[in-house]
C-alpha cells in the first residue's frame, strides 16, 4: 500500500508541475517558495503536538485544493501559483515517505516511520 501512495503523490507533483508550466508562472517564484511549507515546523519548538498540527495543516491536501479551487473561481493567478506550488510540495514530501505527523515525533507518519 506504501508503494502505491507514493506513486499516486508522484503522479499528483507531476501534474502540478505541468500545470505550472502550462500556466506560465515563473520558475523562480517556484525555487523560492518550494519549501515555504516546511516553515511549519517551528511549531515543533513549541511541543511534538503542535508541531504535528501545524505541519499537517500546512501539508494537506485540504489546504492545496482549497486554494486551487478558490483561485479557479475568482480568477485570481497568484493563489493559483500558490496552490500549485503547495500542491508540488505535498506531492514531493509524500512520494518520499514524508507523510502527515503522528503527535509522537516528527519521524511518525501516516506513510511510515521516516528513515525505516
Amino acid at each position: 500500500m506504501n508503494i502505491i501512495l507514493r506513486l499516486e503523490n508522484a503522479a499528483l507533483t507531476v501534474m502540478a508541475l505541468y500545470a505550472y508550466h502550462v500556466l506560465g508562472f515563473s520558475w523562480i517564484t517556484f525555487g523560492i517558495f518550494i519549501l515555504a511549507p516546511d516553515l511549519a515546523m517551528v511549531g515543533y519548538l513549541i511541543s511534538s503536538k503542535i508541531g504535528a498540527i501545524c505541519y499537517n495543516i500546512a501539508h494537506s491536501w485540504i489546504l492545496a485544493s482549497s486554494l486551487l479551487v478558490s483561485a479557479h473561481l475568482i480568477e485570481n493567478d497568484m493563489l493559483m501559483c500558490a496552490g500549485l506550488i503547495l500542491a508540488a510540495h505535498i506531492g514531493i514530501d509524500r512520494a518520499i515517505g514524508y507523510g502527515l505527523k503522528h503527535y509522537s515525533g516528527f519521524k511518525d507518519t501516516h506513510l511510515g516511520g521516516i528513515g525505516k
